[in-house]
């Protein structure tokens, strides 16, 4: 019987009873790679990749194709895996399309993010047309910048700065653009968060989840067999989560909130940022409140009573679970118990 692996995107230990269940013979060195997910059910579904991991290779594929025509990129991941993606660069110009794996409702998917490069002293990353802006407090940077994660920036300055050294080049100011980022952004929740001019540039560990009907029974299935057990919401409550709560099993469950359904035998705790759980518990959470964002909310008053009144509506159905809300940089902003 094969042991049981883990997932080096998730950390989640894959039971040896799913491998056993693949057909796949190179199911291992698939799941060891990040790029694939196991179900319980044996078959393997497709991580895509995030805005910011195409972005990376784009400015990489920018870089690197000052010095001659590059087709294929290979960059680093903050899940600390490296992936190639197929580029088309030359003359300092690269086009890279998002690779939306198996996720059923990526709209992104197949999306041209473009970099060009240019020679200069300083190396520098400046932000295009397509690039959304932020225009409300509480999202991944301040008010007025580009709507770029500080994680995907990372990822971004570390491929540019590969791209220079495996071209022998000093310096690079490189510009990035979505040609039809602010036409897509209209599909997206940008508008309602604050973020204008386009999409944004993410990721925090430079993949996209293949979220589907059945992942999310797996969740389900794995979430009842655990005797202790912290549900969250995203990368960041998941991260977290692991911390605050060591002798718990931590799965992330994404918007598919309504799928919870604990046993009463377990000790059950929701974890995450407000955003998500505040507004499926009541939509109309920011209703009169003056604000855009759940996020701006928080930031600026804390206290408001809607946050109060939707934290009552979470803990009606969910009356047995703790109740955990987190700041971005992961300190408690509320826990229910």
């Amino acid at each position: 019987m094969p042991e049981p692996i883990a997932d080096p995107v998730t950390g989640f230990l894959v039971p040896s009873s799913w491998i056993r269940l693949s057909r796949d013979p190179d199911v291992l060195q698939k799941i060891c790679s990040g790029r694939w997910v196991l179900l319980s059910n044996g078959e393997l579904l497709r991580r895509g990749l995030t805005t910011g991991t195409t972005a990376a290779a784009a400015c990489k594929g920018a870089v690197l194709s000052l010095k001659k025509s590059v087709d294929e990129v290979t960059v680093n991941t903050p899940a600390g895996l490296e992936v190639s993606l197929p580029v088309a660069a030359n003359g300092g110009l690269c086009v890279a399309k998002k690779n939306g794996g198996d996720h059923q409702f990526d709209v992104t998917k197949g999306l041209e993010i473009v970099a060009r490069a240019r020679h200069s002293e300083k190396t520098g990353l400046l932000p295009g047309k397509g690039v959304g802006r932020i225009m409300a407090d509480g999202l991944c940077a301040e008010i007025g910048k580009p709507a770029i994660s500080r994680c995907a920036r990372r990822q971004i300055m570390l491929s540019i700065e590969e791209g220079l050294k495996e071209a022998g080049l000093a310096g690079a100011e490189v510009e990035l653009s979505v040609p039809l980022g602010e036409e897509l952004a209209k599909k997206t929740l940008n508008p309602k968060l604050g973020i204008v001019g386009g999409i944004s540039i993410l990721g925090s560990t430079g993949f996209v989840e293949p979220w589907n009907d059945h992942l999310i029974e797996d969740r389900v299935e794995e979430l009842q067999g655990a005797t202790k057990v912290v549900v969250t919401t995203g990368r960041t409550g998941l991260k977290f989560s692991r911390v605050l709560f060591p002798d718990h099993k931590a799965i992330l469950v994404g918007s598919q909130l309504d799928r919870l359904a604990f046993n009463d035998d377990q000790e059950s705790i929701l974890c995450g940022l407000p955003a998500l759980i505040l507004k499926w518990a009541w939509p109309k959470v920011l209703e009169g409140t003056g604000y855009e964002t759940v996020a701006e909310m928080v930031e600026k008053d804390p206290d408001h009573k809607n946050i109060a009144m939707a934290l009552e509506i979470v803990k009606k159905r969910l009356p047995h679970t703790r109740i955990v809300l987190l700041h971005k940089d992961g300190s408690i902003l509320r826990d229910l118990r």
